[in-house]
C-alpha cells in the first residue's frame, strides 16, 4: 500500500545548478568524459567549487561510477552517494534521494547526473541483448518468446489497448509528436531544430510496432546533464534562482513489470505513475490546474497520453484532444522525441530554466511545473516551484 498523507519532504531542498554536454549521436568521447562535463558545467551554473559537494546521485545501468566521476571532476570527500534502479524511471527519484540527503543533513550538496552514449554505444532501444541470469531477466521470459523482445513492441500491447478501449486510431499519438517537435524547432540544443512536425508527416512515418510509427518513439542519444541539488537556506547565495523541491514521489503499481505489465486488470492507465501522482498532489498541496508547465517522459506517445489522464488533467481516453488544444505547455524544450533522450534529466533541467525566467520557449510568469520520470517502470516525479 503506498502513502496516504502527505509527506514532510516538500520546501527542504532545492535545485541550484544545471549542466549538460552538446546533445549528439557520436560524442568521439567516454561517457565519463561526458558525466564530468556535465558536472563541471552544473556547478560552474550554480557558482559552486567541486570541492563544495558532498554527495552524487545517479542511475543504474551507469557506467561512471560516483566515486569515479567524483575523482575525475575534481570533488574530494563524499558523504552520501547513491544510484536509482529501473532506467529512466530514476530520473526525478534522483532529485528525490538528493533532496532527502539535504533534508536530512547527510549531505549539503549533492550533484544528480545521468551520461551516457546511447546512440554510438549501448542502445537502449535495441531491447534484450545478452542479461546475465536474474528475477527480472526470468519474467521477461513471458514475453519474449512470442516476439516482444524491444521497448517499443512492450509499450506497443499497451497502446493497442488504449486505442481499442476508448475507440480512437493511431493517429490519436500524433498530438505528441507535433507539439513536441514545434518546441524542438525552437531550441538550439534540440537534435531537431528548425524542424517542425505535422499530423500528416506522423502518419506517414513507417510503423515500427503496430500501433507505433517511427515518430512516436524517442531518439537515441549522446550526451550528459547533470543537476546541482542543495539546501534552501545555501540556495539563497548562490547564482541563480532556486527551483524548490515542493515534492518528489517513487511509485510503483500492483503487478508491475519492466514495460511488460501485462496482467493487469487495466492496460489503459500506468498505475505507477497514478502513484506518483497522488503523493506530489498531496505533498505540494497543488492541484493540476494550478501547474504553468508539465514536462512529460515521453519516450513514447501513447505513455504521455496516459501521464495526463493519471495526473488528472483530464478525464480517461481525452488526452489527445488535450494535448491538441495546448491549453498546457507540454514539454517546452523538446523533449526526448525532439530535443535528446537523456533519460529525463534534460526535462528536469527545462524545468528549471522555466522557473528561472531562461527558458527558450518561456512560459509567462511560470511559477509551477510538474515533471515525471519513465514510466511502463517503477517510476518517479517532481513538483518545483520558484
Amino acid at each position: 500500500m503506498s502513502l496516504r498523507a502527505a509527506d514532510s519532504l516538500g520546501g527542504r531542498a532545492a535545485v541550484v545548478g544545471i549542466g549538460a554536454t552538446e546533445f549528439s549521436k557520436n560524442s568521439g568521447r567516454s561517457e565519463l568524459a561526458l558525466a564530468v562535463e556535465a558536472v563541471r558545467a552544473a556547478l560552474d551554473d550554480a557558482g559552486l567549487a567541486p570541492a563544495d559537494v558532498d554527495g552524487m546521485v545517479t542511475f543504474t545501468m551507469d557506467t561512471s561510477p560516483e566515486i569515479t566521476v567524483a575523482q575525475a571532476a575534481g570533488i574530494g570527500e563524499l558523504s552520501f552517494f547513491s544510484r536509482v534502479h529501473y532506467g529512466g524511471g530514476a530520473a526525478c527519484a534522483t532529485v528525490q534521494q538528493a533532496a532527502l540527503a539535504v533534508a536530512t543533513g547527510l549531505a549539503e550538496t549533492v550533484v544528480c547526473y545521468r551520461a551516457f552514449n546511447e546512440r554510438s554505444g549501448r542502445r537502449f532501444g535495441s531491447g534484450v541483448q545478452q542479461r546475465e541470469p536474474s528475477a527480472e531477466g526470468a519474467a521477461l521470459g513471458w514475453s519474449l518468446p512470442f516476439g516482444l523482445l524491444t521497448p517499443a513492441s512492450w509499450v506497443a500491447m499497451a497502446a493497442q489497448r488504449y486505442l481499442h478501449t476508448y475507440g480512437l486510431t493511431p493517429e490519436a499519438f500524433g498530438h505528441v509528436a507535433v507539439v513536441d517537435r514545434k518546441y524542438a524547432a525552437t531550441n538550439p540544443a534540440a537534435y531537431f531544430h528548425g524542424r517542425p512536425l505535422t499530423l500528416a508527416e506522423h502518419a506517414a512515418s513507417r510503423w515500427i510496432v503496430e500501433p507505433l510509427r517511427l515518430l512516436d518513439c524517442c531518439q537515441e542519444t549522446d550526451g550528459g546533464q547533470a543537476l546541482v541539488v542543495t539546501t534552501p537556506e545555501r540556495a539563497r547565495d548562490l547564482r541563480h534562482r532556486p527551483a524548490v523541491v515542493a515534492a518528489a514521489a517513487q511509485g510503483a503499481g500492483r503487478a508491475q513489470g519492466q514495460m511488460t505489465s501485462f496482467y493487469r486488470d487495466d492496460l489503459t492507465g500506468l498505475p505507477e505513475m497514478g502513484v506518483v501522482a497522488r503523493q506530489l498532489w498531496r505533498t505540494s498541496g497543488l492541484r493540476p490546474d494550478e501547474m504553468d508547465v508539465a514536462v512529460l517522459y515521453d519516450h513514447f506517445t501513447p505513455f504521455v497520453l496516459m501521464q495526463l489522464e493519471e495526473f488528472g488533467f483530464c478525464p480517461r481516453g481525452q488526452a489527445a484532444d488535450f494535448v491538441a488544444e495546448e491549453t498546457l505547455p507540454l514539454n517546452t524544450h523538446g523533449g526526448q522525441l525532439g530535443e535528446a533522450y537523456l533519460h529525463g534529466m534534460n526535462g528536469i533541467a527545462e524545468a528549471v530554466r522555466q522557473l528561472r525566467g531562461t527558458a527558450v520557449n518561456q512560459v509567462a510568469d511560470c511559477a509551477r511545473v510538474l515533471v515525471t520520470a519513465g514510466t511502463g517502470v517503477p517510476t518517479s516525479g517532481l513538483v518545483l516551484t520558484r
